[in-house]
C-alpha cells in the first residue's frame, strides 16, 4: 500500500505540472541516469529491431453480420507507437486493431470499419498529428483506441510533456465526438534481454506514466486499461510465445492476450456491456476512488479499468476478459488492400 500510495502522488504531481503547462518531473538522480544510459547502450546490442512496416489493417471487419440490422457500420479509429500499429506481426488480421475491430463486431452485430493512423516509433508529440489525420478522413470515429507512452520512456520525454500531449489528444476526440480508451504505458521492465538494475529503472518508470497518463484521459472524459502488469507477468513467463522474434514487440498471442483485456472496455464505452457488469463489485476489489488512487493501483495491475465518475473520484474496474481467437479476426477488405502503400 505505502508503495502504491507514494505512486499516486507522483502520478498527481505530473498531471499538475502537464495541466499547468510544466516541463518534467525529475524521477532520477544524475547517478542513475548515467546508469541507465550505460544499460540502454549494453541492451541494445542484445534486443531486436523490427524494420519491416507492420501489415496495414484498415478495412471492414464483420462483413457477414451486415444481415443481422440495418444499423450502420460501427467506425473504430487506432492511434499510437509500434504496439498499436501490430508491430512484430506479419499478418494484419493479427493485429491489435484488426483483433479489436473483429471483437466489437461480434458482440455489437455489426460491421466495424477500422482506420488506423499508429506510427512506428511514435511518441505522445505526434498524437496531435495522428489525430488531425483521422479527424480529416470522415466523421469522426464511434471510438478511439491510443496506445502510447514506451517511446516517451526510452526517449526521455518528460512526463508531464508526455501527459499533457495525450490529454489534448483525448480531449479533442472527445469533443468530435469519439469515446476514448488508452491503453497505458506498457512495462518495459519485462523485455526479456534487458538486464538490472535497468530492468528495475524501466518498470518504476513505465508504472509512474502510467499511473499519470491516467490521470490525464480520465478528468478529459476518456478510460483506460492498464496493460503494463497485464503484459508483464505473462510476457516474462512465456518470452517466447508473449514477444515476437526481434524481443521487443508482441508476438501475435501477445497481441491477443492484450486485445482480450481492453475489448470489455471498448464495448462498455459504446453502451454495449450488459448493466449487471457496470456495477462495481467489492468482491472483485472494485469500486470508487480518489482518480490517483485508482490510477495507481491500475499501473500495477493490468487489464485494470478506470473511468470517470465525479471528480475527483474514479471507478475502478477488473472486468472479466473475453477471448479473442486469433484465426477468428477477418482480413481486410480488397478495398484497404489498394490503399495501402
Amino acid at each position: 500500500m505505502p508503495m502504491t500510495m507514494s505512486r499516486a502522488r507522483v502520478a498527481r504531481r505530473i498531471a499538475t505540472a502537464a495541466a499547468v503547462g510544466s516541463g518534467g518531473v525529475g524521477l532520477l538522480g544524475v547517478a542513475a541516469v548515467g546508469l541507465l544510459l550505460t544499460e540502454v547502450r549494453l541492451a541494445r546490442r542484445t534486443v531486436g529491431g523490427a524494420t519491416e512496416l507492420p501489415p496495414p489493417a484498415d478495412g471492414r471487419y464483420g462483413a457477414a453480420l451486415w444481415y443481422r440490422t440495418d444499423r450502420p457500420a460501427l467506425r473504430l479509429g487506432f492511434l499510437g507507437d509500434s504496439t498499436a500499429a501490430g508491430q512484430g506481426v506479419t499478418r494484419a488480421r493479427q493485429t491489435p486493431g484488426a483483433l479489436l475491430a473483429s471483437g466489437l463486431a461480434a458482440v455489437a452485430e455489426r460491421p466495424v470499419d477500422l482506420r488506423n493512423v499508429a506510427l512506428p516509433g511514435a511518441q505522445s508529440d505526434d498524437l496531435e498529428r495522428q489525430v488531425t489525420l483521422l479527424l480529416a478522413d470522415g466523421p469522426a470515429p464511434d471510438v478511439c483506441v491510443i496506445m502510447i507512452g514506451a517511446n516517451d520512456v526510452t526517449h526521455r520525454m518528460p512526463f508531464a510533456t508526455s501527459v499533457r500531449m495525450l490529454s489534448e489528444a483525448v480531449a479533442r476526440l472527445r469533443e468530435a465526438g469519439s469515446e476514448v480508451v488508452v491503453g497505458t504505458c506498457p512495462d518495459l521492465g519485462t523485455i526479456e534481454p534487458v538486464y538490472q538494475p535497468l530492468r528495475w529503472v524501466a518498470r518504476r518508470l513505465s508504472r509512474q506514466l502510467a499511473a499519470a497518463q491516467t490521470i490525464g484521459v480520465v478528468e478529459h472524459g476518456g478510460r483506460t486499461v492498464s496493460l503494463g502488469d497485464l503484459l508483464g507477468p505473462e510476457f516474462e513467463a512465456n518470452p517466447r510465445e508473449l514477444f515476437s522474434s526481434d524481443n521487443y514487440h508482441p508476438s501475435a498471442e501477445g497481441y491477443a492476450t492484450a486485445a482480450m483485456a481492453v475489448l470489455p472496455t471498448l464495448c462498455a464505452a459504446l453502451g454495449l456491456w450488459p448493466e449487471d457488469e457496470e456495477r462495481p463489485e467489492p468482491a472483485r476489489r472494485e469500486g470508487f476512488l480518489p482518480v490517483e488512487e485508482a490510477a495507481a493501483q491500475a499501473a500495477s495491475e493490468g487489464g485494470t479499468e478506470v473511468a470517470g465518475s465525479r471528480a475527483p473520484w474514479a471507478l475502478l474496474k477488473h472486468r472479466r476478459r473475453q477471448r479473442i481467437a486469433v484465426q477468428e479476426a477477418e482480413e481486410p477488405t480488397a478495398e484497404a488492400e489498394e490503399r495501402a502503400p
